[in-house]
């Protein structure tokens, strides 16, 4: 989309036919062109296999530790001491203070399939609100999403509950918010409808009889990623005072983040220190 007057151009224009305002280059073409971890990670997807690598990270982390407890069938069903001890979601410990499990728990699952499901849907889904909206605003948006699902979650039920489903769902009301914000247009109209599918196709599976999923995470992180990414909007000028915004944002994101799993690690090393040796 053009930076000027938000019309749709094909990613080969420089120069928008429409209102001949001169176009940047994509957010996925400023990166350094050469390979990342020789050529492993796709510059397409890399802060969403960025985000997947640290999935499949703690859960390999959550089954080794699960099966040293003595649950011999961890890879397929984590037991709840060990979801809890890696920070999952339970409100009396998050009103007692451990806030960081609401950004934890969006990276944990509770088996091989669980993971794989989400992992799937994420890879691709991931993929294309990088390209629309670029990194910086991906980790808002998903940050937001995660944080906003399980606050929700906390509201509506005091049990356990994982996954990165939150954020998946604030990455679909990312590209609902991208129809909604280009609804004149009958491609931003085919997004918004397409995109709407997906959010009740990914609620109507928590009515399922049988699946444990928790649909308050999935509605409190499809409300926030709609929220940040209808504010955000897609990048503008390249140097702009709002890419500056959205640039220190993601790196508050990335900080927060990274200080919940330190405090994760510092609370399960004081109460099973044999989990962190």
């Amino acid at each position: 989309m053009c930076p000027h007057c938000r019309a749709f151009i094909t990613s080969r224009d420089r120069v928008c036919p429409y209102c001949q305002g001169v176009v940047g280059p994509r957010a996925i073409d400023r990166r350094d062109p050469k390979a990342i971890l020789g050529g492993f990670i796709p510059h397409a997807r890399f802060t969403t296999s960025i985000i997947l690598l640290i999935n499949f990270g703690l859960f390999a982390a959550t089954v080794l530790f699960s099966m040293r407890a003595g649950n011999a069938n961890a890879l397929f069903d984590l037991d709840g001491r060990t979801l809890f001890d890696f920070g999952a979601k339970y409100r009396d410990a998050i009103v007692l203070g451990q806030w960081w499990r609401l950004v934890t728990a969006g990276f944990l699952h509770g088996g091989i399939l669980h993971l794989l499901m989400n992992s799937w849907v994420l890879f691709d889904l991931g993929a294309q609100v990088e390209e629309i909206y670029g990194s910086t605003r991906l980790l808002v948006i998903y940050f937001a999403a995660t944080v906003g699902g399980f606050y929700l979650s906390m509201i509506w039920t005091p049990a356990l509950s994982v996954g990165a489903s939150a954020g998946i769902l604030g990455l679909i009301g990312a590209m609902i918010a991208l129809g909604v914000r280009h609804r004149a247009h009958p491609l931003g109209g085919a997004i918004r409808s397409l995109y709407v599918r997906w959010a009740v196709y990914g609620l109507a599976l928590g009515l399922l009889p049988g699946l444990r999923v928790d649909n308050a995470a999935h509605i409190g992180g499809l409300a926030a990623g709609f929220v940040v990414a209808y504010a955000a909007g897609t990048p503008r000028l390249v140097g702009g005072w709002g890419e500056h915004l959205w640039r220190i944002l993601s790196y508050l994101c990335l900080a927060l983040t990274a200080l919940a799993f330190l405090s994760m690690y510092l609370w399960l090393a004081a109460v099973s220190p044999a989990a962190v040796r």
